[in-house]
């Protein structure tokens, strides 16, 4: 009985702290999304891009991201994962990291007008061997950022 308690107060207390943790991580996104909303522009498809203005600078800019989720999403991935279907948990922790990892690039291609040809790359970094642990996810975020004169 006392390991199930204990276990139940674990869960409580990652739920409760990720939860405030990733409310606190997606506002902190939400205000500099805003802050950068006019500035650069991106473009995920650019097959052809002209223009008739004198660029001053291009150059590869980048954003990284290493993301995790807590324990309390891992355990209700792994219930989950007992039946099938979607891991919704692990969606909020994908996309927190997307965005953060858009967010770094923009922020590095200040001045730039366009970031054109982004991509946006993820890996699952879990090197457990043998212990369970918390998944983690590499996100960057990479395009040419055009400066004009």
């Amino acid at each position: 009985m006392g390991d199930i308690l204990l276990l139940l107060i674990i869960l409580g207390f990652t739920f409760f702290t990720g939860s405030i943790i990733e409310k606190r991580h997606f506002e902190n996104i939400k205000k500099r999304e805003i802050a950068l909303i006019r500035k650069p522009i991106i473009n995920f498809g650019a097959k052809t891009w002209h223009t008739d203005k004198k660029i001053k600078k291009i150059e590869l800019v980048t954003g990284e991201c290493v993301i995790s989720g807590d324990y309390f999403k891992n355990f209700v991935a792994g219930l989950k994962n007992l039946f099938g279907g979607r891991l919704t948990t692990f969606e909020s922790v994908i996309d927190r990291g997307r965005r953060e990892a858009i967010l770094r690039m923009r922020e590095k291609a200040r001045g730039a007008n366009f970031i054109i040809n982004t991509r946006i790359e993820s890996v699952m970094i879990n090197d457990t061997y043998g212990q369970e642990t918390v998944p983690q996810c590499a996100i960057i975020a990479y395009g040419t950022a055009i400066t004009y004169e």
